[in-house]
Order: C-alpha cells, then sequence, then structure tokens
C-alpha cells in the first residue's frame, strides 16, 4: 500500500503521523454522537493522542508488511475522518471503509475519498475488484458507493457491532475493467453543506 494515497483540490489522503495524534482524538470526540450508531470505536473509551499514536505505528508495520492501508483525510491539512483498504475480502480485492467528522458531512468528502481509494487500490498489482461494505440501515453510506457507480451485488448477514446497526451487510463492487467508465469526471469537495 501506499504512504500518500491521492489528493483532489484540497483533499489529501495520506498514513497517519505522530503529530496527528491530537487532531484525530479531537475529530473521534466532536463526532463521537454522530458515529456511535455505526462504528464500533465510537462506542469504546476515547482513546489519548498518545494511544492514537501508538496505533499509527501498528498500522504502519501493517501497510508495510502488505496488510491493510489506514489514511487520513486531510482538508487544507486538517483531519475531518479516516479512512482504508482492507485487504479481508480475500486475493485480488480489497474493500474501503471511511468515516467523516460531524462538522464537515454533505460536502462530497466521503465520495472524493473512497473514490481517491479506488483509484490507488486498481493502481496496485493483481487488485480486480475494489468493494464497499456497510450496515443495511445505514443509508447516508449507501449513497457514497451509489455515486461513485458501484453496483450492489449481495447482502451478508454478521454480528451487530455498533448499536444502530442491523446485522444486515449491503455489498457494493466495482471491476478494474468498469472503473475508468464510471469514475466521476470532476471530483471536488463543496465549501460548505451540499446534498450529499
Amino acid at each position: 500500500m501506499p504512504t500518500d494515497v491521492a489528493a483532489a483540490g484540497p483533499l489529501t489522503l495520506r498514513t497517519w503521523r505522530p503529530e496527528d495524534a491530537t487532531g484525530l482524538a479531537e475529530a473521534i470526540a466532536a463526532s463521537r454522537t454522530h458515529l456511535a450508531p455505526w462504528m464500533g470505536f465510537a462506542n469504546a473509551p476515547a482513546r489519548t493522542p498518545a494511544e492514537h499514536a501508538a496505533r499509527f505505528g501498528e498500522w504502519e508495520q501493517d501497510r508495510r508488511a502488505a496488510g491493510d492501508g489506514i489514511y487520513g483525510i486531510f482538508l487544507d491539512g486538517a483531519p475531518v475522518g479516516s479512512c482504508g483498504l482492507h485487504r479481508r475480502l480475500g486475493p485480488g480485492a480489497l474493500e474501503i471503509g471511511y468515516w467523516v467528522h460531524v462538522g464537515y458531512l454533505r460536502r462530497g468528502i466521503a465520495s472524493t475519498a473512497a473514490a481517491l481509494l479506488t483509484d490507488t487500490a486498481f493502481g496496485l498489482e493483481g487488485i480486480t475488484v475494489v468493494e464497499i461494505h456497510h450496515d443495511a440501515a445505514n443509508l447516508a453510506s449507501a449513497a457514497i458507493p451509489r455515486r461513485l457507480g458501484f453496483s450492489r451485488v449481495g447482502e451478508l448477514t454478521g454480528p451487530r457491532t455498533a448499536p444502530g446497526e442491523r446485522g444486515l451487510e449491503w455489498q457494493w463492487r466495482m471491476t478494474r475493467e468498469q472503473w475508468p467508465e464510471r469514475r466521476p469526471a470532476d471530483l471536488r469537495v463543496r465549501p460548505d453543506a451540499g446534498s450529499g
């Protein structure tokens, strides 16, 4: 996985660095109520900046060992979320995950980040499929793969890991062949709240 994923205008995706730890802790604290229905970590005790920095080291070791790539989402240099490319689907496939700071919703940040991650995934040797999974009750998350032209290909049942979940996961897929035709031509972040 690369260190720096990509940028689109003022939005940059890159690996987390120790100096980002306080900003991440503040973003999670501000967004905890918004994230709690869907993200298990938002229901766990808050981590200190030092604990976040230690996790960054673990994530970096995993990335260098050809594991997951976990990236900060930065808008004009400030952390506004996190995202990742996860190797949990088997050979030739990566799964995208993301969350955005509650103060930056409906500005195209998650869509732009997911598109940049898809670009990155298909730039890696051997990756032919990218998927996005989310709980069926999380309709806001469903808007991202739909907007990017992913096809909904199935449902998976599993344990509920956060209180808002139904335990039914929607599975969206993009293939390497489909992406050049479906990729949005205009990736940008809106300066203020918009329609999604």
